[in-house]
């Protein structure tokens, strides 16, 4: 069997990041940035008020406490020029730019909120208040770099440069099918041999998670050729497809029959618990990543985790490799098949241990919905005494 590295290995060789589009800034959240950033202006543009108070000369204030006549009021947004003379306050709201002469801004705490004149009881240093320009960032300083997801802070930074588009690798658009004669929706009666469909929904939630596009489909029965036409129909709207089910060695297995024959499209024992038998290819002229997943919830949902996300990962220009793991205390004994790596499905805790949950069979998907993590056992390891040191993917 093979390796689940090399798996990954094989999945990540063919994947290839999205090229870039110039997307409108409402549009970026969540894609990656395939240009540099730059400030055409200093940040802030120009000295202003972190506070609403008064605008004095630091000297003025030394002495308190104090009482100033105020000349005059400057708003955020103002754009007359405005100047403070020796022995004078003007009242200024947060934003507004700093008048002439003026060095420090006295908080409207630390007075007693006059119009007319002011009562100064604490005194300010030079630069208290003030937003100096250029002190967040210098006019023409990289703010953000090629390779950057661009969450709301990113884009926040975007807008705050004065760009209104911008170079991004889009999402991923992943459709999900799943197959499966005995499938039907949820919201409906179940006849006998019939379950609901629950792979389509973890499927496209996992992806939507992954920071991609999630087009669900609704169930395929396990006839090939009815798949093939699905395939086709979606396929001019997908950057990557996900099946579940109808990969395995037994009769009325669609995914199988319909895409072998094409010959782009690889079926595999990949040497894991849950989710021996996967398959993976490309469909069609533009070379789009079909990954053919099992049709056992967990199996489907691991299988996700361990290929699909980081395939996502490298489609979105992040980049893409075996899933993070960290170390925990396993809190009961564990037994492994030699020869398959185990993702048994655990509850990670705040104390560094993780807990096994009962019901490990990858079609118990109420065992898998109690869990936040995965264990992870090495093929040449058949049993974990408790108390042991595991690695754990977290989910």
């Amino acid at each position: 069997m093979k390796s689940v590295d090399a798996h990954l290995a094989d999945i990540l060789a063919t994947v290839r990041p999205l090229a870039p589009l110039e997307l409108e800034l409402e549009q970026t959240l969540g894609t990656t940035l395939a240009e540099e950033v730059t400030s055409p202006v200093p940040l802030p543009p120009f000295d202003n008020s972190a506070m609403d108070g008064y605008a004095v000369r630091a000297v003025d204030v030394a002495d308190v406490p104090v009482t100033l006549p105020v000349i005059d009021d400057v708003a955020a947004g103002s754009l007359e020029l405005r100047a403070v003379g020796p022995g004078h306050a003007v009242r200024i709201m947060t934003g507004a730019p700093l008048p002439a002469g003026a060095d420090a801004v006295v908080p409207v705490e630390w007075t007693d909120g006059g119009t007319v004149s002011v009562r100064i009881d604490r005194s300010a240093q030079a630069g208290n208040a003030v937003r100096r320009a250029g002190e967040d960032v210098q006019a023409g300083e990289v703010v953000l770099k090629p390779g950057t997801l661009i969450g709301p802070a990113q884009l926040g930074i975007i807008a705050g440069v004065g760009r209104r588009r911008v170079l991004a690798r889009p999402r991923p658009r992943v459709v999900v099918i799943s197959t499966g004669a005995e499938l039907v929706e949820p919201g409906t009666s179940l006849m006998p041999g019939q379950i609901w469909d629950s792979n389509s929904y973890t499927l496209t939630a996992a992806v939507r998670e992954a920071g991609a596009e999630g087009f669900r489909v609704g169930a395929v029965g396990d006839d090939p050729a009815v798949l093939l036409d699905q395939l086709d129909t979606h396929l001019v709207r997908a950057d990557a497809i996900i099946t579940s089910g109808g990969v395995s060695m037994g009769a009325y297995e669609p995914v199988k029959e319909a895409l072998s024959p094409l010959g782009t499209v690889c079926f595999e024992k990949v040497a894991m618990q849950p989710g021996m038998p996967q398959g993976f290819g490309v469909l069609g002229e533009d070379q789009v990543p079909i990954f053919a997943l099992p049709g056992n919830p967990v199996s489907s949902f691991v299988s996700f985790m361990l290929f699909v996300r980081p395939a996502l990962d490298k489609m979105r220009g992040l980049p893409g490799g075996v899933p993070e793991t960290l170390t925990a205390r396993v809190t009961g004994p564990l037994r492994s098949p030699a020869g398959r790596k185990s993702f048994l499905r655990g509850v990670l805790s705040a104390d560094g241990t993780v807990s096994p949950v009962h019901g490990q069979g990858s079609h118990q998907l109420a065992a898998l919905a109690s869990a936040n993590a995965l264990i992870v056992v090495a093929e040449d390891v058949t049993e974990v005494a408790e108390g042991s040191s595991v690695e754990v993917v977290r989910l």
